[in-house]
């Protein structure tokens, strides 16, 4: 593909677009340095005019000063012309713009301005000055700024002789700051179009090139720039580079918090895997008959806010709880290490669950049979076939619960006690002491144990093949589970379910009670003062989960199609940029996006716009994790055959890869809209007059121990979530693709 026509090619394109854009940065620029410049001289003659009628000091002082008012940041001092001397003195003014006038008043620019302000001719300095701002007590200019300066005469009431000259200073502030925007504005415009030409000269395959250039801008823009904006505040201090606060971080206090999330973290994801693996076994691969129901119980964690788990277990098991105090009189605590534990198992195992459901739904069971038929056990069968092809859905949701249980601060600020996690540290240091470096860097430690897991799993995963799906699947399968085992399975999962159903039980009673723990008497006023109160953020929180539920799924089968099945620069780099906002805390997350957003040329803040972005980037790595462990199951001969038919990579796409992935892609959309519901550390941060989160709200009300109104809102929560699931699977029907009837031998 490069050969040498097409480099003349692209480099006649290079140049011209890039003296183009050239041409355009010098007029655009020159044209608003001029408009800024009549419109400062026009707005100072009119500030000229506006001189007090007594010129003594004090009312010149009062005047020189509001000239910042009608020019912000513009300084001014007055020279009294001397009939007797025939020159101008100073006379009051800032002491910044004294000093200019002291220091130059000999030179010949100077001494030609005040020639021409004794002819009453006001006159614009040809280059700009650098000043000392500093020496103005009220400056709001940094130590120096380039300036432009202005001389302007002023003339007794006759207007026929001098009588003084303003000198005044404007910060070229306007100037620099529209030069610098519009130099980032078309340099990232030239280096768009060169890699578009790029791709269009030198790759067979163009719409693969655009596919990349679109996900790398995205993470690139959503991901690495905040990260970038954290990574600065962490190594500054006081505006310049110093090592103090990473000094600090590395302690041995920030250490112990560091292994506190690494166990908790392994212990909640190994139990979470456990428990997501026996369901999605039961449901996929058993005849067990309650599929539906088990399905929409067993996904009912992830549907509430993550911290309202913690809520019914500190009410019922709590020092002061309904069942360990005043059923059991029991003393034990449930706060520290296991109660976390439990907790994240119980609110992270349905993250478990739906990734390995769709990857044990993709499976082809010719090979178990294939088993069975050489005289395999059921058990054998199970563990030499079925584990072994699982695995890389077994790995994907350890390392998806791994990194959500490091990031997660709603649940151990609520039940840590004097356990100590990194992600509480960091929420804590952040918003109590707003030392968003330090935040920054302890964030950035919980990255390392991220980034190993998630390395290693590839690792293995690239070892073997797991391919099932051939283009000729099985429809049906056989039961590897004998009857006891069965019943085992369905007995431990029910408990499971119970235990569950009890804490949402607690929930839902708490909509009726006037004062848990105090007043248990029956109440309906909870449901008018939260409907009153939560209706737009009601309103708000479905709006924007229902734009950001859609392009999170799409962008998360693409970008499974191509790490998968493409190869191309920088795909290492893209999985882990992908990955990384699953590892830091969303209290950083929504920090680092204010950082960032907050400025032109991209100016976000306070918009819902932001709050969809934070959605997608947040919840992309599971929609690619579930798209990766499907797509390791399907041969690559299929997609192959389509394009060998003349096929291009869209409608490969939209016809072979996203119907048979269609488990994983409807399981990540699924997961997107819940979580974005649900989500609270990033979104209180991002939230703003115009847009609000339920998840906020509840949080509020808890805090503030209104637990009547926070279960109202759950209870609404949830209610929505699960008319939406059922909604998603009624619109988006599965054309049996994976479906598979259970047959025992």
């Amino acid at each position: 593909m490069f050969t040498k026509k097409r480099i003349i090619q692209f480099a006649v394109i290079a140049v011209v677009f890039s003296l183009s854009v050239f041409w355009i940065y010098t007029q655009l620029s020159s044209s608003f340095e001029e408009y800024v410049d009549e419109r400062n001289f026009n707005e100072i003659n009119l500030f000229a005019e506006t001189a007090p009628e007594e010129m003594d000091e004090s009312s010149v002082s009062s005047w020189l000063q509001s000239v910042s008012q009608m020019i912000p940041g513009a300084r001014s001092a007055y020279l009294h012309y001397s009939e007797e001397s025939w020159e101008f003195e100073p006379f009051a003014g800032s002491p910044s713009v004294l000093a200019l006038y002291e220091g130059n008043k000999d030179t010949d620019a100077f001494v030609r301005a005040l020639d021409s302000c004794y002819y009453l001719e006001p006159m614009l300095m040809p280059v700009l000055y650098s000043i000392d701002y500093s020496l103005d007590p009220d400056a709001t200019v940094g130590e120096a700024a380039d300036s432009q300066v202005y001389f302007i005469p002023t003339a007794d009431e006759s207007g026929a002789f001098v009588t003084g000259a303003l000198v005044i200073a404007v910060p070229d502030i306007a100037t620099t700051g529209f030069e610098g925007l519009l130099r980032v504005l078309l340099l990232g415009a030239t280096i768009l179009f060169l890699v578009v030409a790029f791709i269009l000269l030198f790759t067979r395959d163009p719409m693969t090139g655009f596919l990349v250039l679109g996900l790398f801008a995205v993470v690139g823009l959503f991901v690495a720039y905040p990260i970038f904006e954290a990574v600065r505040l962490s190594f500054a201090v006081n505006g310049r580079f110093s090592l103090e606060t990473w000094k600090a971080c590395l302690s041995p206090t920030y250490l112990e918090a560091l292994w506190g999330s690494l166990k908790l973290g392994v212990l909640t994801a190994t139990f979470s895997t456990i428990i997501g693996f026996m369901f999605a076994f039961l449901i996929e691969r058993t005849s067990f008959k309650a599929k539906k129901l088990m399905t929409t119980l067993a996904t009912m964690p992830v549907i509430s806010p993550p911290f309202s788990l913690s809520l019914s277990i500190i009410l019922l098991f709590g020092n002061n709880g309904l069942i360990s105090k005043q059923i059991l009189n029991m003393n034990a605590s449930i706060y520290g290490l296991g109660g976390l534990v439990l907790v994240e198992t119980i609110g992270m195992f349905p993250i478990a669950f739906m990734t390995l459901s769709s990857v044990l739904k993709q499976i082809d069971s010719t090979v178990e049979d294939a088993a069975l038929d050489l005289s395999a056990t059921r058990f054998q069968a199970f563990r030499t076939v079925t584990l072994p092809l699982a695995l890389p859905g077994i790995l994907s949701a350890w390392l998806l619960v791994f990194t959500n249980s490091l990031a997660d601060f709603a649940n151990p600020l609520l039940l840590s006690g004097d356990y100590r996690v990194l992600s509480t540290e960091a929420y804590m240091i952040v918003t109590g002491r707003n030392n968003l470096g330090a935040g920054s860097a302890l964030s950035f430690l919980l990255l390392l144990p991220t980034l190993t897991a998630f390395l290693a799993q590839r690792f293995w995963v690239s070892r073997k093949s797991y391919v099932t799906v051939t283009g000729k699947p099985s429809t049906t399968l056989t039961d590897l589970t004998n009857k006891p085992v069965r019943i085992a399975l369905e007995t431990a999962s029910w408990l499971v379910m119970a235990f569950i159903l009890t804490l949402y039980v607690t929930i839902f009673a708490g909509c009726f009670v006037r004062n848990w723990g105090i007043d248990y008497s029956f109440t309906l006023d909870n449901w008018a003062e939260a409907l009153g109160r939560g209706w737009t953020a009601i309103r708000d929180t479905v709006t924007l989960a229902a734009i950001a539920t859609p392009i999170a799924g799409l962008l998360a089968m693409i970008a499974a199609m191509l790490i998968v099945r493409k190869k191309f620069p920088g795909k290492r780099l893209l999985e882990i940029l992908i990955m990384t906002p699953y590892a830091i805390p969303g209290t950083l997350i929504g920090i680092s996006y204010i950082l960032a957003f907050n400025k032109p040329p991209i100016l976000l803040v306070g918009t819902g716009a932001i709050i969809v972005i934070n959605y997608v980037i947040r919840e992309l790595p599971v929609g690619v994790e579930n798209g990766i462990a499907a797509l390791h199951q399907i041969d690559p001969a299929i997609e192959e055959a389509a394009s060998d038919l003349g096929a291009d990579v869209n409608t490969v796409f939209r016809t072979i890869v996203l119907p048979l992935v269609r488990p994983a892609f409807i399981s990540s959309m699924s997961y997107t809209f819940v979580r974005s519901m649900t989500a609270v550390s990033a979104i209180i941060f991002l939230i703003s007059a115009r847009w609000n989160h339920l998840t906020v709200l509840i949080f509020n009300f808890s805090e503030n121990l209104r637990f009547g109104l926070a279960s109202v809102l759950s209870t609404v929560l949830i209610v929505i979530v699960l008319a939406v699931f059922f909604l998603m699977n009624v619109l988006v029907r599965d054309k049996g693709l994976t479906e598979k009837t259970i047959s025992s031998r």
